[in-house]
């Protein structure tokens, strides 16, 4: 768990060709609410955008925004160009439409929380509290 003093920098991304963001943006705000620093990337990201804004935010926590059903294909894409550039210690979350079948790949892919359409902020606010640990 990462110490109470520090300020958590979350990116919130959304990978592909997914136009729609009203719920990464809600999300974004909820994290910044609750005094966390946010970079949000904005629509259309590919896979190596969000690595290297990653990278180059040093965030300790990324989230990643999906509705179009691409998920894996290209949540393996994002963590292979974040595992490029060494960002390897950070928390990864997602949400979105994601049937409840692929949430099991998706852990294994090394994401520690998938959240649906509906979930409260507050879980989400919670979860990365106690998830996100010092880096290295």
């Amino acid at each position: 768990m990462v110490t109470e003093n520090r300020t958590l920098r979350v990116l919130i991304a959304k990978p592909g060709l997914d136009g729609h963001d009203r719920g990464a943006k809600v999300v974004a705000r909820a994290l910044r609410d609750a005094g966390m620093e946010v970079i949000y990337t904005g629509i259309r990201q590919t896979p190596e955008m969000i690595a290297e804004a990653a990278l180059q935010e040093d965030v300790d926590v990324v989230g990643l925004s999906i509705l179009s059903g691409a998920h894996l294909e290209l949540f393996p894409r994002v963590i292979a160009e974040l595992e490029k550039r060494g960002v390897t210690d950070v928390l990864l979350f997602c949400g979105g439409i994601i049937p409840e079948g692929d949430i099991p790949a998706i852990q294994q892919m090394g994401f520690k929380g998938v959240f649906g359409p509906g979930t409260d902020t507050n879980d989400i606010i919670a979860f990365l509290r106690e998830n996100v640990t010092e880096k290295q």
